[in-house]
């Protein structure tokens, strides 16, 4: 009896130390892969995750070529980070660095970023230059699957006074920007191996003609091999930003957009041809921003105008009148119906004056040299009375006999 008592005792006790174990391992686990979504919500400026921006110790970088097609972008290290682009065979990408099996990548053309608008003022003389207001904002990696008060991965901290490129589209409070220098995303190593040339390739200097042309793709005798191709881009490229930092009135993007059109059009151009449509059509936004801003400098203008030919009429007219004080009364000049029928003959007609809401002020009527004078083409109009005032105890109002009519509006 005493020996089955030890040995249920002991089956228990077995199976105890098993249940433990394999709470412990499920815990493990679920801390290791927890998903994103189960994180606080960090999409706030000035919080969020941090695991997506490299630290600060890097291994030094390299060009890496990507190996498989459809390959994701994602906003941080692991497969549960949400998608932020796709890179094809033969792209190549700026690794910055490596990290349990997931390269940290410049952001390639494409790719973009979300910044609060409540924390962005933009800069009037470039409007698709954006420059931070507050503190520790927060830049967010970008995605066209995810809205962004959900884009929960930070890929940078920006401080007040820094700029930010915009790229003309604003979505439920956010700007989206061109990822600012040091916002990184991820892209798994399995589909990364150094690219033949150590180094990026070099951009060609190009001195375009009268400094805003720039060389054709593809026009020479024999067809231009990728690498030539992407010199030219690089080119081309390079010519926006310069003038991007022209003045807006002064830019001028017809020229590099006819060369960014021939080189998206060329079919053998690969990886040039899908960076110059890209490039094509963040130039279309430039322009269209510069079109904006042109239009409100002109209406800036034309108000300016409007408001000082104002002035001057009402300056001009001021001059006309020397002295308001010199009128007896002034208001709206019209005829009398009272005294229309009983006025004797050989008398002055007589008139009335209104106020601004219409009411009758006074009766008025010509004398001296005023008497003959034809006020029709004032009646309904703004005038002033030079004449003497007095009671008129027939209506109970006063009475003005006025030697000169002055018009007060045109």
């Amino acid at each position: 009896m005493q020996a089955r008592m030890k040995s249920t005792r002991r089956a228990t006790y077995i199976a105890f130390r098993r249940c433990l174990l394999v709470t412990l391992v499920v815990i493990a686990v679920s801390s290791a892969g927890r998903p994103v979504w189960a994180q606080p919500d960090v999409n706030v400026p000035g919080t969020g995750m941090q695991g997506t921006q490299p630290t600060p110790a890097m291994a030094a970088g390299f060009v890496g070529e990507i190996t498989g097609n459809d390959v994701f972008i994602r906003s941080g290290p692991a497969t549960n980070y949400y998608q932020c682009g796709k890179l094809y065979k033969g792209d190549t990408v700026q690794v910055v660095q490596t990290q349990d099996g997931w390269s940290c990548i410049v952001p390639p053309p494409g790719c973009f970023s979300w910044i609060a608008m409540q924390y962005v003022s933009i800069n009037l003389s470039n409007p698709t230059m954006g420059i931070v207001t507050g503190d520790n904002v927060g830049v967010y990696a970008g995605s066209d699957f995810v809205q962004p008060m959900y884009s929960s991965s930070k890929q940078v901290t920006l401080k007040r006074g820094q700029t930010v490129r915009l790229l003309n589209e604003e979505k439920d409070e956010y700007y989206k920007i061109a990822p600012p220098q040091g916002a990184y995303l991820w892209v798994s190593s399995q589909y990364v191996e150094p690219a033949q040339s150590a180094q990026e390739p070099t951009p060609v200097e190009v001195e375009p003609a009268q400094g805003t042309s720039a060389p054709t793709p593809g026009t020479s005798t024999s067809p231009a091999s990728e690498s030539e191709l992407l010199d030219a881009y690089y080119a081309l490229s390079k010519l926006v930003k310069e003038e991007q930092q022209k003045p807006t009135a002064d830019q001028n993007y017809a020229p590099i957009k006819e060369q960014l059109a021939k080189l998206a059009a060329n079919q053998a151009a690969g990886r040039a041809a899908r960076y110059a449509e890209f490039t094509l059509a963040q130039v279309e936004r430039y322009e269209l921003a510069g079109i904006v801003a042109k239009e409100i400098a002109l209406q800036k203008k034309e108000l300016a105008n409007i408001t000082d030919k104002i002035d001057e009429a009402r300056a001009a007219r001021l001059a006309q009148i020397e002295n308001m004080g010199r009128f007896a009364v002034i208001g709206k000049l019209e005829s009398s119906s009272l005294y229309a029928s009983t006025t004797p003959a050989g008398q002055a007609q007589r008139y009335r004056i209104l106020d601004g809401s219409d009411k009758t002020i006074c009766y008025v009527s010509p004398t001296g040299p005023a008497v003959g004078k034809d006020v029709s083409k004032l009646i309904g109009k703004k005038v002033g009375l030079v004449g003497d005032i007095r009671p008129h105890p027939a209506t109970g109002r006063a009475f003005v006999e006025f030697t000169d009519i002055v018009p007060l509006e045109e």
